[in-house]
């Protein structure tokens, strides 16, 4: 699986971005897709993912509310909506994938990754 995340930008605190993720490869209706980012100096974040029933989406306690994970199985895509950014959001995001049965929140579990794009919120 390849994939390919854009839609990365600067905006102003309050604003909307939405990221994309462009897979290609295997059948991507066998994997879960998750995101996750990394701001500087710090670790790796789980931001949302898919669960194992496509109807479940997990998200992290501090984009509950602002961000929607929404797939496009016909395209083999899946978005990243961005609302009421945070300077804090601020951070280089990322797009992977998973099977199915791995733990969503576990940037471990993700055997592909996309090359990430970077999202600057301004204050």
């Amino acid at each position: 699986v390849q994939l390919q995340a854009f839609g990365g930008g600067l905006v102003q605190a309050g604003g909307s971005l939405r990221l994309s993720c462009a897979a290609s490869g295997r059948t991507f209706s066998s994997y879960r897709m998750g995101w996750f980012r990394q701001a500087p100096g710090k670790e790796r974040e789980f931001v949302g993912a898919m669960g194992w029933s496509g109807d479940i989406i997990y998200y992290a306690d501090s984009v509950k509310g602002r961000f929607t994970i929404a797939g496009d199985n016909a395209n083999n895509t899946v978005y990243l909506q961005m609302n009421g950014l945070k300077p804090e959001d601020t951070a280089v995001y990322y797009c992977a994938a998973r099977s199915a049965y791995k733990n969503p929140r576990i940037g471990d579990q993700y055997a592909y990754w996309g090359q990430g794009t970077q999202v600057t919120v301004s204050s």
